[in-house]
Parts: structure tokens; C-alpha cells; sequence
């Protein structure tokens, strides 16, 4: 199985999700747009979406709305992922990839109501979900589409959305403790400070949180690939043949 992982900017890797794919047996097939967050313009072309099994759009230091500043990319990413509706492949968006999804199945993105960074729970109709804590990093929220389910919620905003075989989150269920350093040696420190984040504090949280964390996003994805994607699956640490 192939899963096509897109990258917004160098920062939006697919990390623990993509572990877990891995662990499935999916072939991560990296697209990434920018070569730095000072070069957002790209006029790299988007792959027909049928030749994947899945498709992950990731995360971004920009916003949906931006398109004046990260120029045609994002038409053409909506354009796809409207076609991978159409075509019943399923889409995971994370985050920016989220919100993008949401606005290419009639939904919208805008500014946030409040800014969420850092570690947070939610209510969720899904046991998957429920666990917590998810790490935010968010100036914007999804409008889910309309027909959508909201399947998570906290008193600030939506943060999932299911809709046929499509999910976006709000929030990142990928990020480990080394790639959450990585946001924090650039711009994420001072966009962390001015949340009122101690940064040497929100590392040892997460350094804490992080074998949580990867239980949690491990069910999550197991519970996207076979109920949302509709994927017959195994847990990887069972014998073949015992279900997940």
C-alpha cells in the first residue's frame, strides 16, 4: 500500500503517524512543496491521487487563507483533494492539512477564537480520541464541511471532523519530542513565548508525555485506517489473523 505524505515546509513531517503506517505496511511516498519557510511559492505538480491508498496532508507554518502569500500550491492541493473524495481515497489531514481538507469538502478555515499551544484534552465521541493529552499549535480552526461529523470538540473550536472516508484534525497526534525541538530552535520559540509557554517546560512534558503520546496516536491511527479509511488491518504486535 502507498500513502502519499504531503510536506507544507520542512518542519511537517509525518513522524509517529507515519511510524504507525510504516508498521502497516504502507509505503510513505514524501511530496514536499517548499524548500524553506522563507520560500513558500512552489510549482511542484500534485500526483493523481488514485495512485495512492492514502492521502496525508500534513501540517503548515502558514494558513489555508494565505494563497498570497504561498502563491497557487494550495488551489492545486484542494483541487486534488477533492478529487480523492470523488475517487473514495481516503484523506487524513493533519492540522493546516486539516483545515485544507475542510475547505476542499465545502468546509472553511479562519482565525482562531484562542490560540492553542501545547498539550491539551478534548471531548471526543471516539474511545480513540478520548485519551489525551494532544499537542496544539494552531491560529486558525476548521468550519467542517457540511453532512461532516464532529467527532471532537474542546470549548475553543472543532478539533476532528469526519466526513466519508475523510478525517481532519485540528490537532497534531505525530509529533515526538525531537520534532517539537526542531519547531522550537526556529520561529515556534517565540510564537510559544508569546502563548505564554515556558519552553523549557513544555520540552520536559512532552519528553514525560511522549510513550503516552505513542500509544494514543498508535490507536487513533489504527482506528482512521479501519474505520474511516475502511482498511482491513492488524495490529502489528498480533499473530496474523487475530483482528485488531
Amino acid at each position: 500500500m502507498r500513502a502519499l505524505v504531503i510536506v507544507h515546509d520542512p518542519g511537517s513531517l509525518p513522524t509517529m503517524v507515519g511510524d504507525r503506517l510504516q508498521e502497516h505496511g504502507f509505503e510513505l511516498d514524501l511530496l514536499p512543496l517548499t524548500e524553506s519557510l522563507t520560500k513558500p511559492h512552489s510549482d511542484v505538480q500534485f500526483p493523481d491521487p488514485t495512485d495512492y491508498d492514502l492521502i496525508l496532508p500534513m501540517g503548515a507554518v502558514w494558513s489555508v487563507y494565505d494563497d498570497h502569500v504561498i502563491g497557487s500550491w494550495i488551489r492545486r492541493e484542494l483541487e486534488m483533494l477533492v478529487q480523492a473524495d470523488k475517487a473514495g481515497v481516503p484523506v487524513l489531514g493533519i492540522c493546516f492539512g486539516g483545515q485544507a481538507l475542510a475547505v476542499a469538502l465545502g468546509g472553511a478555515s479562519v482565525p482562531a477564537t484562542e490560540n492553542q499551544v501545547g498539550w491539551y484534552n478534548f471531548e471526543s465521541t471516539v474511545p480513540e480520541l478520548a485519551n489525551g493529552p494532544w499537542l496544539e499549535w494552531h491560529y486558525d480552526q476548521i468550519q467542517p464541511p457540511p453532512g461532516s461529523e464532529i467527532v471532537a470538540k474542546d470549548q475553543s473550536c472543532v478539533q476532528a471532523f469526519r466526513l466519508r472516508k475523510n478525517l481532519g484534525t485540528q490537532f497534531h497526534p505525530e509529533v515526538t519530542y525531537d520534532h517539537l525541538k526542531l519547531w522550537l530552535e526556529g520561529d515556534g520559540k517565540a510564537e510559544a513565548e508569546a502563548s505564554g509557554i515556558v519552553v523549557e517546560e513544555l520540552l520536559a512534558q512532552t519528553e514525560t508525555l511522549i510513550p503516552e503520546v505513542r500509544d494514543n496516536t498508535n490507536r487513533f491511527v489504527d482506528w482512521f485506517l479501519a474505520e474511516v479509511g475502511e482498511f482491513s488491518i492488524f495490529a502489528p504486535d498480533r499473530p496474523t489473523g487475530e483482528a485488531a
